[in-house]
């Protein structure tokens, strides 16, 4: 018996105890500081190939997003019926499908931001340079510009008849309406994206990184499916804009201000909740 309770107590001791989970698991801090803020201005950027090299990726990136997008929007009007094509599912995974493969290919050269709303909401959340986020941003409006350009070059007439993948509120919608799809459609995407990459997770749970383009991913699709009938879904404002300059028609401007009104809002709003009521940064610094 005396051997038997021996190996009892060293079995207890040999194996480590189960990580907490739940409220406990948050004091959980595993090495884990918090990263200093990004200065407004980082002159020593305009020097360093890497800045080029991220505003290079973020072009690419968002010229392929608009590539394969559009011709997938497209490819769903051209037919007689829902029915005959991927339909609104398709697009949405057309969409959330290529955040999920460009944010994996790009994340660790840029962050795979791929959308000004995102940029704007970590400028705010003061996890980049003012000098980034303005040269991120031009850099995938351009993106944005040459992917439908492409497109339209392959099929010039067909991308003018099919509508050229252009935002626009529906019919039977209001302008708030289509402002308030935007503003939280967004919102649901700048929050996935503070909570997928967060670094307090990241240093938690060593799993975090590999797995945040999936969330993120899942998130566009999530808001594809529940704002295409209302406005197209933007959500993006470069790939609102990219649209619309190729197009060019007068309906695909009426209602542009929506699609970068409503995402940088939904942004801001996100960047906010995530840095004041879930990591409650400010009140950290005065404790």
């Amino acid at each position: 018996m005396e051997g038997k309770e021996e190996d009892v107590r060293v079995g207890a001791n040999k194996f480590p105890e189960r990580q907490p989970i739940g409220t406990s698991a948050q004091s959980t801090e595993k090495d884990y500081k918090e990263p200093p803020p990004a200065p407004l201005f980082e002159p020593g950027e305009l020097s360093s190939w890497s800045f080029y090299r991220a505003g290079i990726a973020e072009f690419i990136a968002t010229f392929l997003f608009l590539y394969i997008t559009v011709l997938t929007v497209m490819g769903v009007k051209r037919a007689p019926t829902m029915c005959a094509t991927v339909g609104i599912q398709g697009i949405a995974w057309a969409f959330g499908g290529m955040i999920f493969a460009l944010v994996y290919c790009t994340a660790g050269i840029s962050g795979g931001h791929i959308n000004p709303a995102v940029t704007f909401g970590l400028f705010l959340a003061r996890k980049l340079s003012l000098t980034r986020a303005v040269f991120y941003i031009i850099m995938q409006c351009l993106g944005a510009i040459c992917g439908a350009g492409v497109v339209k070059g392959f099929q010039p007439k067909q991308y003018q008849t099919l509508g050229g993948g252009a935002n626009g509120v529906a019919d039977g919608y209001s302008k708030g309406s289509g402002l308030g799809a935007e503003i939280i459609g967004t919102f649901v995407l700048v929050y996935t994206v503070f909570s997928a990459t967060d670094a307090k997770r990241s240093a938690r749970d060593s799993h975090v990184p590999i797995l945040a383009p999936l969330p993120i991913g899942f998130a566009v699709f999530l808001v594809h499916l529940a704002t295409i009938p209302i406005t197209g879904t933007g959500i993006n404002p470069a790939r609102s804009l990219g649209a619309a300059i190729i197009y060019n028609k007068d309906h695909s401007w009426d209602d542009h201000w929506i699609f970068w009104v409503g995402p940088f809002i939904g942004a801001a709003l996100a960047a906010l909740y995530h840095q004041l009521v879930i990591r409650a940064i400010p009140f950290k610094s005065k404790s």
